[in-house]
């Protein structure tokens, strides 16, 4: 339990005392709150291991790794492998990342049939990016309108996608962010948590989720008390309320 769950807790059961007023806490009393809570080093070397493999920073975990002696949870190789998918769809390459997803675990297309059609549909995408209007049409018919009949949901996708083929000009187009580098990196990251799923590995890393319930936490806290905050969670240094 985080120390400001437990801090929580504490406050709930003196509710009745301070029904009409916030208590203040002072920062020594915070600091010596948050000091009590004993946190393992084994825990957080595990806790920043887990962050360098599922983003996939492999030098930086096979160097921690002999640095602090923590083990990570699946093979340093198949980050590379990993990445190197991720880093074609982000380029634009998804056939090239299609054939190296199926390389590493071909049951990952095969038992994600959503997963798939988002590769096809990007690779439609970079087709009418390069200005390949025929062989966009060709394929939009022949690879995704198949899918499109089996499945509302991609049917709606596909019509989407290839609406971005009426305008001569992108730019006028009311689905153009499909034409936007944020749209192959939202398809690079689905793959992404789909490799990882597949290697038994949260798809998602842990440290986010402790910041936002450490967000959470202290916004519970603020109903009930005054006391020093973490404003800025890239340093993590307490600030009093005044400041």
């Amino acid at each position: 339990m985080s120390p400001f769950r437990i801090f929580v807790n504490q406050l709930e059961e003196d509710d009745q005392e301070m029904a009409t007023s916030k208590k203040v806490i002072t920062r020594d009393e915070w600091e010596k709150k948050l000091n009590a809570v004993k946190l393992r080093k084994e825990d957080m070397n595990t806790l920043v291991m887990n962050f360098l493999v599922t983003e996939g920073f492999v030098e930086a975990a096979d160097k921690f790794q002999k640095e602090s002696g923590t083990k990570p949870e699946i093979d340093l190789a198949t980050i590379t492998d990993r990445m190197a998918v991720k880093k074609a769809v982000q380029n634009g390459n998804v056939e090239d990342a299609i054939e190296k997803v199926n390389d590493l675990n071909p049951e990952i297309l095969d038992t994600n049939p959503e997963l798939f059609f988002h590769l096809q549909q990007q690779r439609l995408i970079e087709l009418i990016r390069q200005g390949k209007t025929d062989e966009a049409l060709e394929f939009a018919q022949e690879e995704l309108a198949p899918r499109g009949e089996e499945n509302q949901a991609f049917l709606q996708e596909l019509e989407k996608t290839v609406a971005l083929l009426v305008f001569e000009d992108a730019s006028n187009c009311p689905v153009k962010d499909l034409l936007d580098i944020s749209h192959r990196l939202k398809t690079a990251s689905e793959v992404n948590a789909a490799i990882l799923t597949s290697q038994s590995h949260e798809k998602d890393p842990k440290l986010p989720s402790l910041l936002k319930m450490l967000i959470w936490a202290q916004n519970q806290l603020d109903e009930k008390a005054i006391y020093p905050h973490i404003n800025d969670l890239s340093n993590g240094q307490l600030e009093n309320p005044s400041e």
